[in-house]
């Protein structure tokens, strides 16, 4: 049995005629003949939708199948464009900003007591307050600290007390005018040894001051051996606790020591002085 698919035509409401098929020719409503090239998928995709007037408006689906998969697109009643999804979506969220921001305004100018005192008075006086601790408190720490040991009177410190020893200049060679310490070059090797002790005794935070002063008073063979004599003063109503503590003969001699070994000058300088050929002793 054959079936034959004809083509149906419908008159549209002003006699135009409307095809459901393929291809086919239609008479308008003053009688003429149009073509209309029209497709079965179109035809079954087209769908007409009665606007606000009475009017028909085809829909776009077919001709964009994929255009606007995530966005409806609609005309109101007036011809305006009604968008739906997220670009309505992002539309409202200027409004949803605007409503926050009035919203943290109205939190901020809440009265908290006296009617008169808002919230964001109080969180500013916070604010001041933490920066006023902080400055305060580095103003506390930068006050120079006066140490009450550190305010002596010199002119109390009358009694003496002395220290003998001697140690080797490896690097120096014993010439017979070391023997006489009235040469210019005996004279010379002693002041700049007086000078080095002096500054090592002056800059000790226990002993400094106390010093009073450094003395080479001969030179021997062996290499160069070098003897000298440290005098300090002490005030005559402590000379009990220093002579057994500060001015020990311990104490004097390991600040020496320890300079010897922290000496940052070459080992083969002309100054330098062996710390182990150190002898030190108290004179009576």
């Amino acid at each position: 049995m054959d079936i034959k698919m004809q083509n149906i035509r419908t008159n549209g409401e002003n006699g135009a005629a409307h095809v459901n098929g393929s291809t086919d020719r239609v008479t308008s409503g003053n009688g003429e003949s149009v073509a209309v090239d029209a497709k079965e998928t179109d035809v079954l995709l087209s769908v007409q939708v009665d606007g606000c007037n009475g009017g028909r408006r085809p829909s776009d689906h077919a001709a964009e199948p994929q255009g606007n998969m995530g966005h409806a697109v609609e005309e109101g009643c007036n011809g305006e464009v009604i968008t739906s999804g997220d670009d309505s979506e992002s539309q409202r969220n200027p409004g949803n900003a605007s409503g926050e921001i009035r919203r943290i305004k109205d939190e901020l100018n809440k009265v908290i007591f006296c009617q008169k005192v808002r919230l964001w008075m109080v969180i500013i006086f916070i604010f001041l307050l933490i920066f006023a601790v902080i400055i305060s408190s580095l103003l506390i720490c930068s006050v120079i600290h006066e140490d009450v040991d550190e305010k002596f009177d010199p002119t109390l410190f009358k009694s003496p007390l002395y220290f003998n020893g001697s140690f080797q200049l490896p690097n120096q060679v014993f010439k017979e005018e070391l023997f006489t310490m009235s040469f210019n070059e005996s004279q010379t090797l002693a002041a700049d040894l007086q000078q080095k002790l002096a500054d090592l005794y002056r800059a000790s935070p226990a002993l400094g001051r106390y010093f009073s002063g450094a003395e080479i008073y001969a030179f021997r063979n062996g290499s160069v051996i070098a003897d000298y004599q440290l005098k300090f003063l002490m005030p005559e109503e402590q000379q009990g606790p220093l002579r057994n503590f500060i001015l020990s003969r311990e104490m004097v001699y390991n600040v020496f020591r320890q300079f010897l070994y922290d000496q940052e000058s070459d080992e083969s300088g002309p100054m330098y002085i062996d710390p182990v050929s150190l002898i030190m002793f108290l004179r009576q």
